[in-house]
Formats: C-alpha cells, structure tokens, sequence
C-alpha cells in the first residue's frame, strides 16, 4: 500500500489534485448546490451557437447573421463595437459547430461556476474586443510591421467563440491556481501564433494579453472594495455605538 502511495500513480494523483483540486471543489460544490440551473449563462451561450449555425445554413440567413453578428476589420468602428456582442456567438462557416458547442458549453459552465456569471461575461466580451480591435489595428498599420496584416484581412469575418474560451481558460487557470494548465493553454497558443501565423492565432494571443491583465487586476484589487466596504461599515458601527452612550450617560 505505501509503495503504491508513494509510486508513480501516487505522484500523479497528487499532482492532480495540487493542479485541479480547487477547480474540482468548486465545480462540485456548486453542482450539487444548484444542480442543473448552475449554469444558465452557459446553456444560453451554447444555444446561441447553436441557432446561428443553423440560421447562417439556411436561404438567406447567412446575410441576416452577418448584418447582425459578423464583425470585420473593413466596417466603421461603431458598427463593429454594435455586433462584437452577437459575434462571440457566430460560429466559423468553414469549421464543425459541435467543437465550439463543446468548448462553450464547457469552458463558459466552469467560468460561470468558477467566477460568477458577471465576470464571466466580462472577461469573455472584453478579450473577444480586445481581438477585434488588435486585428483593426494590424490591418491599419499594415503588413510591413510585426504585428501588421495585408489589406485583405480586413474583410476576413473576425467572429466566434474562440478568443473568449481562450481568454476564460486563463482567467479560470489563475484563480484556481492551476499554473500548469494556464501554462500550457497560453503555450499553445503562442505556438499555433508562430506556426500558422493567421488572424485568428494572433488574436488569440491577443485575447490571451488580456486574460492576463483581467487575472492580474483581480488579483491585485479584486478583494479592495469588499474591504473598504468592511472597513467604512465597521467605522460606522463604532461611531454609532459610541453616540448611543454618550446619549445614555448625558444628564
């Protein structure tokens, strides 16, 4: 028994606790407290998905998705910042819906567990305008830059769940404190960036900057409120017990 304790299975297992085992107590605990109305924000995201894959297949629907969801580099920046909300949820024409209805449904379930529904949509929208806006600036500074695209790109449909998923796996990652698998989820992406220098890998890298800087600043200022807060309520309470006795000692 202490051998196999302390062998590779046993290594393993505690590696796989140290690595997930905040992740899984948070996950279960909030399942079996909620059961299945524990994730609304994801069964909402993954149907939406799922409707405008099927919209955008059928006679006509490709232009009504695209007047109301796709969003490319060429159109006015208002127009782009109206339908960046709808464009997370428009699927990529040439690639299967089911692996962005799994991702979805999956990453954004543990995001909404994880982080609650709130900051789940905002690190999900504010990473996915981050993509966005990076690729406008790449098609404006032009290819003879770094980070610059040819004019072409401009009228690439820039929509899709991706940089969200991406972007709340890291975020997820870090307040776990799963550094290994936030690890290897922003490697890969670096990675695919470097390989298959695309729009979509660069802006995944771009989402993933953002991840970083949202984790970070919850890290650091993410309890500060709560603790004034507790600090302004306490303050008040002992202001208000010392007024009640020197209103009980007055003549």
């Amino acid at each position: 028994m202490n051998e196999q304790r302390t062998g590779p299975i046993g290594h393993v297992r505690r590696a796989a606790v140290a690595e997930w085992g905040t992740l899984y107590s948070t996950v279960r605990a909030e399942l079996v407290r909620k059961k299945f109305a524990a994730v609304p924000l994801a069964t909402t995201a993954t149907l939406l998905v799922l409707l405008f894959s099927i919209v955008q297949h059928l006679p006509g629907g490709e232009r009504f998705v695209t007047h109301v969801g796709v969003v490319k580099a060429a159109l006015p920046l208002d127009v782009s910042l109206l339908r960046t909300p709808l464009s997370l949820y428009v699927p990529a024409l040439d690639l299967p819906v089911w692996g962005a209805l799994a991702q979805v449904f999956l990453v954004f379930g543990i995001a909404e567990l994880v982080l609650g529904r709130r900051l789940t949509l905002v690190v999900a929208y504010a990473c996915t305008l981050a993509g966005t806006l990076f690729a406008r600036i790449g098609v404006a500074i032009g290819p003879d830059h770094l980070f610059g695209f040819p004019p072409e790109v401009a009228h690439v449909r820039d929509t899709g769940p991706s940089a969200a998923v991406v972007a709340l796996a890291v975020v997820i990652a870090f307040r776990c404190r799963a550094w290994f698998t936030g690890g290897l989820v922003a490697a890969v992406m670096i990675g695919e960036a470097i390989v298959l220098p695309n729009l979509a890998g660069l802006e995944h890298v771009a989402a993933l900057v953002a991840a970083a800087l949202i984790a970070a600043a919850m890290e650091v200022f993410g309890d500060f409120w709560p603790r004034v807060l507790a600090g302004v309520t306490a303050a008040t309470s002992v202001a208000t017990e010392a007024r009640r006795r020197r209103v009980s000692v007055a003549p």
